[in-house]
């Protein structure tokens, strides 16, 4: 989430700690939570979600066009290729629906599919909901700036909240989109947890787009998260520059290296910063002294691939059932429309059904 500018008060400048509770800055709020204690733990931890400041953002719009970097290219070919099929499974004739997007940011490859769904005069409401207001201001004056007459009804809220209040206000078809392999980042317990809060916020027959990243040849994917270019290392390295200079922290860059390792038995990359030296770290606006053994890690971030069976499993432990299968042409990627189910709970199976992995992986769409 980028934080533009100076984000504190003169009167908070002039103390010497920050409690991390800033009510004008939620943003600053949650950095300060998660690095404080985060660097306390055993290993040390740092959540990917604060990758994304301005400068983080750029790098990472830089990552995307590495000829390494699948990911973005296969969702944009699924997306752009199969466009119409999505939009005959998200209508119901004569109703209107809502397109609503989880961490919307910059909505490129939202853009193909309003820009496609205009054309075919298709009854929807774009609700793009993100917890940065600057990207969804950005993103919002883009749309109506192409698109005068689209309806766009932006959220700034954290996800959950927002699906509550859309859900009081409207019974239209939910249509939710969390793009680009997010769902990735999340380990399988914090993956459940997060597709059965989905499930409470929905209604039978409302749809869930997921975007996942499949299991491949372990060196495409290696190549993907550690380039030759040294961009992820930057990414990754932005995140100590971020605690420099919003919490007054003291990381000295060149004494931090990024390592990456994809194991294939489990489907995880992970992503580490390793302490070049015995070391200890001032974090000024926290009061607090971090210490580092040499070699020591902050795991910075998991991206977790799937197979066919682990999404099937993942749409049984939620209540969700999986009804259509986009891939790109390699199948490297695919776009999972999940539906809620209206006969079963999370976790529960109808009488005579079979297990994920049970029949053959099926057709794709």
């Amino acid at each position: 989430m980028a934080v533009h500018g100076n984000p504190f008060s003169e009167e908070i400048n002039d103390r010497h700690t920050f409690n991390g509770n800033d009510p004008e800055n939620p943003s600053l709020s949650a950095l300060a939570d998660e690095v404080r204690t985060g660097l306390a733990r055993t290993p040390k931890r740092l959540s990917s979600r604060f990758f994304y400041d301005a400068e983080g953002s750029r790098i990472f719009q830089e990552i995307m066009h590495l000829p390494e970097y699948y990911l973005t290219r296969s969702e944009y070919e699924i997306i752009s290729q199969q466009k119409e099929e999505m939009l005959r499974l998200f209508e119901r004739p004569g109703e209107a629906f809502e397109l609503i997007e989880l961490g919307a940011g910059d909505g490129l490859k939202t853009k193909v599919l309003l820009e496609h769904f205009r054309q075919r005069q298709a009854r929807f409401t774009y609700v793009p909901i993100d917890i940065s207001a600057d990207a969804l201001d950005q993103l919002t004056r883009d749309l109506r700036g192409r698109w005068p007459d689209l309806a766009v009804e932006p959220l700034h809220d954290d996800y959950f909240r927002a699906l509550e209040t859309l859900s009081s206000r409207s019974e239209a078809r939910k249509v939710v989109l969390f793009l680009g392999s997010n769902i990735g980042n999340f380990s399988e317990k914090e993956a459940i947890d997060f597709y059965r809060r989905l499930y409470a916020k929905l209604r039978p027959g409302d749809l869930v787009l997921t975007g996942i990243d499949l299991r491949k040849h372990p060196a495409v994917i290696q190549a993907a998260y550690n380039d030759r270019q040294g961009l992820t290392r930057a990414f990754n390295l932005n995140l100590l520059r971020r605690i420099n200079r919003e919490l007054e922290g003291e990381f000295d860059l060149s004494a931090f290296s990024h390592y990456e390792i994809y194991n294939p038995e489990t489907g995880e990359a992970r992503s580490y910063l390793v302490s070049e030296k015995k070391q200890d770290v001032r974090i000024g606006r926290l009061g607090l002294t971090v210490s580092f053994a040499y070699g020591e890690v902050i795991h910075t971030e998991i991206s977790r691939k799937y197979n066919r069976t682990e999404i099937r499993r993942l749409a049984e432990a939620t209540g969700f059932t999986p009804t259509a299968w986009f891939t790109d042409c390699r199948e490297y990627f695919v776009d999972v429309v999940f539906e809620r189910d209206a006969e079963r709970r999370p976790g529960e199976r109808r009488p005579g059904e079979r297990r994920p992995g049970d029949d053959s992986e099926g057709p794709d769409r």
